[in-house]
């Protein structure tokens, strides 16, 4: 028998939507599809240094919570994009209320950070 302890699940939705959304590459990237679908590699491009195996990574996690949408087109070579579903423009106004707070709140040094 196992004695590994799990995490409750929170019962709260603040909580929740912070485990969903609360990566910095998760809200990276879900700003970037907020002007329209995108392939692979001009979201690497865009999001300010992440990995391929990073972006790979989240946009599967992204895609099986339901954020975004992947749809391949039968091309030579293969294309694939990468849009925003219903419930990723959803959290377009908690974005753009982090983006007010850090233009309002944060101080240069700490808005060049990241």
């Amino acid at each position: 028998m196992s004695h590994v302890k799990t995490k409750p699940v929170s019962v709260c939705p603040i909580a929740n939507a912070a485990r969903l959304l609360g990566d910095r590459w998760t809200l990276v990237i879900l700003r970037d599809l907020a002007d329209g679908p995108m392939r692979f590699s001009e979201i690497e491009t865009s999001s300010e240094g992440i990995s391929p195996r990073t972006l790979a990574d989240r946009l599967r996690q992204m895609e099986g919570a339901g954020l975004i949408s992947r749809e391949s087109f039968r091309e030579i070579p293969p294309r694939v994009q990468y849009a925003l579903t219903p419930k990723g423009e959803a959290t377009l106004p908690v974005i753009e209320a982090l983006r007010r707070f850090g233009d309002t709140w944060l101080s240069e040094e700490e808005r060049s950070c990241c």
